[in-house]
């Protein structure tokens, strides 16, 4: 599409999204705010597994490792919500690079990375219900305080300003993957692998930080998650379906496109509040 014609387009869209929570009524803000965050896990998913093609069906550990580190830190450490949000995105970027050093190293592509991200999952499910500093299959609760500070809100317009940021961020994050070098090399990576490495491009290097993106920003929406819930457990968070609703969005949207995440979370979310 003509970027002239874009621009106008985008900025339509983004002043009908800020006004719509004043003109509706507050079940159908909460609607607009999850189809928001739905958008943005799967414009997660979609920079490792479309725009590097490197498909994971396990992305479930690292929603599960953000909404649990938060957690934890906060009701059995007494940390401050905000900056557990930041730790929790760290910590899944940093498992996130753990398990793509593993599968990388050990030649991994295709199905047989999409199946290794699956058994991790499975890994840190019955990790989950064991260790006692999750709290098992007992699951764990966050008080309910709806304070700004305590990331808990009286209002669901503010979840729903925080889901449409989020949005925002996701998509001029895979806006600049369409637009520098680091993009045009994973499209590389992902069309012929072996191609790009005669060309000269560290295939190793750029799948790794793709895979730590894509984690971090999929941990960031575990957390918000467990605040919105205030409660975890291992099923609920770890189970294969949860990997799945991460992927549909794209699928049904477009794997590997700008906009694919965000019309697939909007076909979703019509079509279970229908």
């Amino acid at each position: 599409m003509n970027p002239r014609l874009l621009l106008p387009l985008l900025a339509a869209g983004l002043g009908a999204a800020l006004i719509y929570p004043w003109l509706v009524p507050n079940y159908l803000v909460t609607v607009g705010m999850l189809m928001f965050f739905s958008a943005f896990i799967g414009q997660s998913w979609n920079i490792s597994g479309g725009f590097a093609g490197q498909t994971s069906f396990g992305h479930a550990v690292f929603f599960g490792v953000g909404a649990y580190t938060s957690t934890i830190l906060q009701v059995s450490h007494g940390w401050n919500p905000w900056i557990a949000w930041i730790a929790a995105t760290a910590m899944g970027g940093v498992v996130g690079c753990a398990i793509a050093a593993m599968a990388f190293r050990a030649g991994l592509r295709g199905s047989y990375f999409a199946l290794i991200t699956l058994a991790f999952a499975e890994v840190f499910r019955i990790l989950a219900n064991s260790v006692p500093f999750t709290r098992g299959g007992l699951g764990m609760l966050i008080k309910s305080d709806p304070r700004p500070g305590n990331f808990q809100f009286k209002d669901p317009i503010w979840l729903y300003y925080l889901a449409l940021a989020l949005c925002v961020v996701s998509l001029v994050v895979a806006w600049q993957l369409t637009r520098n070098r680091f993009g045009a090399r994973l499209v590389a990576i992902r069309e012929n692998e072996e191609a790009a490495q005669a060309l000269g491009i560290n295939t190793f290097r750029w799948k790794m930080l793709a895979v730590v993106i894509s984690s971090a920003m999929t941990a960031l929406s575990g957390v918000f998650f467990a605040f919105f819930y205030n409660n975890l457990f291992p099923e609920q968070i770890f189970h294969i379906s949860r990997s799945i609703e991460i992927i549909l969005g794209p699928i049904i949207g477009g794997v590997g496109t700008l906009f694919g995440p965000i019309l697939g979370a909007a076909v979703l979310t019509i079509l279970s509040d229908g």
